[in-house]
């Protein structure tokens, strides 16, 4: 999500959030848009337009591969989209509240695509996404949101793991806990991934170690749950509405395009056919890369040990240089090639990158290895091969030192350019040398061990020659090709228990010019799967058996009758009244009639009349609102829907309050329904209760919402605290405290308010950035979701007067601002007893009028 991410050219090294994942999802998307079957893919990340960083991130669309002539793909592209500060760039820490904002525009930017394509060719039917794929844990989060959405499969892939970070920064007793989650962020980047693994239909792991010694770390994540959950599956036994998600091992690829004929041959001589005894004696011309290098050297001759990441503590690169200078015998034979990202000016660089660099600069003082180690300054993405044929023209070592490595990319590129490796035993590289046989595994800790696996492979050229040879033949299993055909294989398999949907959007000319969803008419959605079922919900064997290209190219078959047609008429804006207005006791408050007529009267004063829509968004049940309405004497029949009980459920006033069947079918996925009645009742409280402390509200439950009424003063669990409980037992639920904490709504996972508006949204043709929100100063459970996103929000000062949000989390959670952007242009106030005429002022201060 970060931003810095471009096809040419990348900027590795440049800083922490610009590792190696930024390379392995370019290169993904490449390979997976040159495979048979595959129409489009798209990169999705943030556009930034600062002087700052270089203008090709401000790009809004950049074509990563250009689709052969003659074939049916439209290649693969990366798409900026906007969110938070446009004009400058923000690290991936403080990302965290524009999410939001950056999952409304991806939909914007996905429902386009989908229409377009399906007029291209699909006669007219939208082409929706075969699947979401989430990388890293800001990205899993917003890729929960369009999955959810559109209800679609979601795939994760972690690259690193929050838990896994902060277990290691205890450890080292550095910081403490507070610190670490003030610079990090943690807490609140490990709710994401808790929420990723919530929605997603599979983990892609490059490791097996990944699984078991990190993912193992999560809430929502038990390998023997898992296990136990599939086994249950195949046999036909009901799994009671719990749920983990497959985690699948499928190492990185690697583009073998910039590897040469050559570089798989044996070294044609060594440097001195090339270079003479003093090293500005050139012979024939060599990449100016190599000449940046060997400027360095006293002897250039000597065999490279090379050592290529960003200067990152993690990256464990101070003991690299103890372990040379300390090693007389090691520092006679070789010479040590550091590649430590791009940089100007240390001090300009990010304090933590700078503190590695100067303390690397000071060990090769202090052990006096001048002449003897290279640290240039600058390196282009384009000259990455060139180091490497250098270190293997040397007869040279690649090492990866790390103290914990994910994957370790540029082991397996080390091994296609013919170098032997030596790496971390901590994480992935065990996979890798274990697959390639190409080198030695050490104690990233251990100096000594370093040293000598460096020194014995530079030394026993029979070895070096064995290593180079195992890791050329066996290099093929890290191809692209490779990776895509298992990935797509363990998609479609992830698609086969996953509810589709299909979404028709048919042609409005009045519309063209409009930059909402065009063309809408009949946009119902309809349930299908593909495929013969057996009862349990799996797939039987000659289903499973198709051809993974026809799975793909293959469009989801409409079955059943079409679905009524729900449409309010043509409106170009909604109003949203999402006013959590409560008293003591959790009973609704007599204000919501003057909030309500006051909204009305202001859009009458703008748009007029028809153009805009009215939602009522709220915690109670259908019957609560029907009854505080006419009480009230609100005319229901003014809204063109009501979304009750914290999103689960949506009625339409002006189809006799019909109720959405296509979206109660839209949300139920992995709801366990009756399954989490007896389990939610034992674990809300926090001591034991009395009997009639905590029942269920029947009169608000229905098939997509349990409720439970809580007497007050019983003290009961936070959300964080019961959402982490149902996690742990495979259940997966939204829960909203609302009414005041007087009741506890358990909605599926896809429902809540901001996700039916969502839906709302997509099936009228009306962008997030045509709704206005009209918020309390507080509210229920959910009411952060509510703030952020492309909507505009007027928040109502004095309306509220009890809430719900002191049992959202505990004090050692994620804080607000982690959550919610703290200076938004979106959301403006209305002062206590404003009227219609205020609402109008700030309406048109928003551009309506």
């Amino acid at each position: 999500m970060h931003g810095l991410v471009r096809g040419e050219n990348m900027e590795l090294g440049r800083d922490s959030d610009t590792g190696g994942q930024v390379k392995y999802v370019v290169e993904l998307a490449r390979a997976l848009a040159n495979t048979e079957g595959v129409h489009r893919v798209d990169l999705l990340t943030r556009q930034i337009s600062s002087p700052e960083v270089d203008y090709s991130y401000g790009e809004p669309v950049e074509m990563l591969s250009c689709p052969p002539e003659g074939s049916d793909s439209c290649g693969s592209y990366i798409i900026r989209i906007p969110c938070g500060s446009r004009d400058k760039y923000i690290p991936k820490e403080s990302l965290w509240p524009h999410i939001p904002e950056f999952v409304d525009g991806a939909l914007n930017h996905i429902v386009s695509i989908a229409r377009s394509l399906g007029e291209q060719v699909n006669g007219g039917k939208p082409i929706w996404p075969y699947v979401i794929h989430g990388h890293y844990a800001d990205a899993g989060e917003v890729a929960a949101h369009l999955a959810g959405a559109l209800n679609v499969p979601m795939v994760l892939t972690g690259h690193s793991l929050g838990r896994n970070k902060f277990e290691q920064l205890l450890q080292q007793g550095r910081i403490t806990r507070e610190d670490i989650d003030r610079t990090y962020k943690i807490m609140r980047r490990i709710e994401a991934e808790e929420q990723s693994l919530d929605a997603a239909e599979m983990v892609v792991t490059s490791t097996r170690q990944e699984i078991d010694a990190q993912w193992g770390l999560y809430d929502g994540f038990d390998i023997k749950l898992e296990r136990k959950l599939r086994v249950r599956r195949r046999r036909g036994v009901s799994c009671l509405g719990r749920y983990m998600p497959r985690m699948v091992v499928i190492p990185p690829g690697m583009d073998f395009s910039y590897v040469l004929t050559q570089d798989s041959q044996e070294p044609d001589g060594d440097l001195k056919s090339l270079i003479g005894p003093d090293r500005n004696q050139i012979k024939k011309p060599v990449p100016p890369i190599w000449s940046e290098i060997m400027r360095f050297f006293s002897n250039p001759h000597k065999p490279t040990i090379l050592a290529l990441s960003r200067p990152d503590h993690k990256k464990n690169v101070t003991t690299l240089v103890k372990a040379f200078g300390e090693c007389q015998p090691l520092r006679e034979l070789a010479n040590l090639v550091l590649i430590l990202g791009n940089r100007d000016d240390i001090e300009e660089m990010p304090n933590s990158s700078s503190v590695v660099l100067m303390n690397v600069l000071k060990l090769i003082d202090q052990y006096d290895l001048y002449g003897q180690v290279a640290y240039p300054k600058h390196h282009k993405q384009s000259e990455v091969p060139d180091i490497y044929r250098l270190a293997a023209k040397t007869k040279g070592v690649f090492i990866n030192p790390a103290l914990v490595e994910p994957f370790g990319l540029t082991l397996i590129e080390a091994a296609a350019y013919g170098l032997p490796i030596v790496a971390t035993r901590n994480g992935g590289p065990v996979d890798i040398v274990k697959a390639l046989n190409n080198g030695l595994l050490v104690d990233p800790h251990d100096q000594q061990a370093i040293s000598d696996a460096l020194l014995k492979l530079v030394a026993n050229k029979h070895l070096w020659a064995e290593c180079r040879k195992n890791g050329l033949k066996n290099i093929h299993r890290f191809s692209w090709p490779e990776h895509c055909r298992n990935y797509l294989s363990h998609v479609e398999h992830c698609r086969n228990r996953h509810p589709t949907s299909s979404l028709d959007i048919m042609k409005v000319p009045e519309e063209l010019t409009s930059d909402s969803l065009r063309d809408v008419d009949d946009i119902s959605l309809r349930f299908s799967t593909e495929g013969d079922f057996t009862l349990n919900g799996e797939l039987d064997a000659g289903t499973r058996q198709k051809k993974l290209v026809d799975a793909i190219s293959q469009m989801n078959s409409m079955k059943g009758c079409s679905a009524a047609i729900y449409s309010p008429g043509r409106r170009q804006m909604l109003f949203v009244v999402a006013v959590d207005s409560y008293d003591d006791n959790g009973n609704i408050k007599a204000n919501l009639n003057e909030i309500i007529k006051n909204m009305i009267k202001a859009a009458d004063l703008t748009s007029g009349k028809g153009k805009i829509g009215f939602v009522l968004a709220s915690g109670s049940s259908l019957q609560e609102v029907v009854d505080i309405t006419q009480k009230n004497l609100i005319n229901l029949e003014d809204f063109d829907a009501i979304v009750c009980n914290s999103g689960s459920e949506i009625y339409y006033p002006w189809r006799d309050m019909m109720v959405d069947a296509d979206y109660e079918t839209h949300v139920e996925y992995k709801w366990p329904g009756e399954s989490i009645r007896s389990v939610i009742l034992r674990l809300i409280c926090t001591e034991p209760a009395a009997e009639d402390d905590i029942t269920e509200y029947a009169s608000s439950c229905s098939t997509r919402c349990y409720a439970i009424s809580v007497k007050q003063g019983v003290k009961t669990r936070r959300v964080d605290d019961l959402r982490q409980r149902l996690r742990m037992r495979g259940l997966r639920c939204n829960i909203v405290y609302t009414h005041a904490a007087t009741r506890l709504n358990v909605i599926p996972l896809c429902a809540s308010r901001i996700q039916a508006l969502r839906y709302l949204s997509i099936r009228w043709g009306i962008d997030m950035s045509k709704t206005v929100f009209f918020l309390g100063e507080k509210g229920d459970t959910d009411y952060e979701d509510l703030l952020g996103g492309l909507h505009k929000t007027i928040i109502l000062k004095g309306v509220v007067g009890s809430d719900s949000e002191k049992l959202l989390r505990s004090e050692e959670n994620f804080k607000r601002e982690d959550a919610v952007p703290q200076e938004s242009p979106n959301i403006s106030y209305v002062k206590e007893n404003g009227g219609s005429q205020e609402i109008m002022s700030t309406l048109e201060a928003y551009g309506i009028k």
